[in-house]
């Protein structure tokens, strides 16, 4: 069995994100409606797939809150 001598970043008091190699569902759902981050909060579209995809994508804080949505933690993996 190899050793794998690179240090997790979990645990470690850094920054600790882990990002999915490509764009999330967020992402490609902002780049399919043409928008961008000074027009996502005003895009009835957008904001109708954040109700419907809120619970199991990731949303920006700052958008979910502008919109008054809340993430249910039971359902979010």
């Amino acid at each position: 069995m190899a050793h794998n001598s690179r240090k997790p970043t979990w645990g470690s008091g850094g920054s600790g994100e882990i990002r999915p190699q490509g764009p999330t569902g967020f992402e490609e759902e902002v780049r399919r409606l043409g928008l961008n981050e000074q027009t996502c909060a005003g895009s009835r579209e957008l904001k109708k797939w954040c109700e419907s995809n809120k619970d199991r994508c990731y949303i920006p804080q700052w958008l979910l809150k502008q919109w008054g949505l809340s993430v249910d933690p039971d359902l979010s993996t």
